[in-house]
């Protein structure tokens, strides 16, 4: 490995940003340099390379019109930021790669040696086009100059500071397009399911790497002390996940929240430095998909609905197999007591199947009590 290559790649590593990577048609020796480098666990959450039509078609949920194109690394990169989203470490920030390209192979082809490569960040798409000049370079070369812009672009997205020859002729000059948004497009992206989460830290940094996260999810209208009361217990019971807020934007059964009213509402935990998400999955089933290796903080009202085989059409069987593949994803849940029927009930008082209680971890009475009403407050609030 060249010596620059070496040092670029160690900052990527050093960088605190993590990616999901998916690559069809070349540079495959970006991943050699960046697998093979110390530290790549903590910069490469997942690499794929898609090169069967049915492997690309089942990547991005659709068979792409044409599998050399910038809509389909575009394509790439949002699935892979998306993915990047869901096993990214708690407070890190995360990109995906997309990578589409045609090179010189054992058989001559008729349209242009050419690639695409593309990254996704919250509030940012960038995608570069090259078009190689035939016959300057056999595969591997070719390969090589795809595999160094694979690796700038890595390092662009992370802030690394670095001069990496690209090593491409007069003609070859990329083409590169750059589309932002603001916040208004990533929530409304959100809403729209295009993006699976939007993440607002707004705590302060720490030190401590935390091996999960710790969400409490809720509509919070308002936000109030027994919601931060609840986080703060809970995060003393499970001291290893980072404490998150989350908020769906899309609710089962009543229309999306506007973005006006998502920014209302995240302005009371910003106000207040505590970190919330918002999404678009009101359902716990799909909340651990989202959030795989997760502890939510619950109710014991929402506890007792979520083992109740009332709610997944009378059918004890699948309520089984919908908390089971909850289970595997390694979500648990951290009860709170609540009035049920205007009786204060804890998780002791809830009939848990055998198979799934070491999924559940009681918050004690005598730990956390508060009884407020986010309804009777709206109405004090006149809201």
């Amino acid at each position: 490995m060249e010596t620059w290559i070496r040092a670029v790649v160690e900052a990527i590593h050093s960088s605190r940003a993590q990616a999901v990577i998916y690559l069809a048609g070349g540079a495959s020796q970006a991943l050699g340099w960046l697998l093979s480098v110390p530290g790549a666990s903590g910069s490469v959450l997942e690499v794929v390379v898609p090169y069967s039509r049915s492997s690309m078609a089942q990547l991005l949920g659709k068979m792409p019109l044409q599998f050399t194109s910038k809509q389909t690394a575009e394509d790439m990169s949002l699935a892979a930021f998306n993915r990047a989203l869901k096993l990214s470490g708690p407070g890190l920030q995360v990109m995906g790669v997309g990578f589409s390209g045609s090179l010189a192979s054992s058989r001559p082809k008729h349209g242009d040696h050419r690639f695409y490569v593309s990254t996704r960040t919250q509030n940012c798409l960038r995608t570069s086009h090259v078009t190689l000049s035939k016959g300057l370079r056999n595969r591997e070369e070719e390969d090589k100059v795809s595999s160094y812009y694979v690796l700038k672009v890595i390092a662009d997205a992370c802030r690394v500071s670095a001069t990496i020859p690209t090593d491409v002729q007069e003609p070859e000059i990329p083409k590169e397009s750059v589309e932002q948004f603001d916040e208004d497009q990533e929530l409304q992206q959100v809403i729209d399911g295009k993006v699976c989460m939007k993440v607002y830290h707004f705590s302060d940094p720490v030190e401590k790497n935390f091996d999960r996260k710790l969400i409490l999810p809720g509509s919070f209208n308002p936000l109030h002390d027994g919601h931060l009361r609840l986080l703060e217990v809970a995060s003393s019971i499970c001291d290893d996940g980072l404490p998150c807020f989350e908020i769906s934007a899309v609710n089962a059964d009543k229309p999306p929240l506007s973005i006006a009213e998502i920014k209302r509402r995240v302005e009371q935990f910003r106000i207040r430095g505590k970190n919330v998400i918002i999404s678009n999955q009101p359902y716990f089933y799909k909340k651990a998909e989202l959030f795989p290796g997760s502890a939510f903080i619950i109710g014991a009202d929402t506890a007792a609905r979520l083992v109740n085989p009332k709610y997944y059409g009378g059918d004890c069987k699948r309520m089984l197999e919908i908390l089971l593949e909850c289970k595997s994803t390694g979500t648990t849940f951290l009860v709170g007591g609540r009035e049920i029927e205007g009786v204060f009930k804890v998780l002791e008082h809830l009939d848990i199947p055998g198979e799934l209680r070491d999924m559940f971890t009681s918050i004690p009475e005598e730990k956390f009590r508060v009884d407020i009403s986010s309804t009777e407050l709206r109405k004090s609030q006149g809201l």
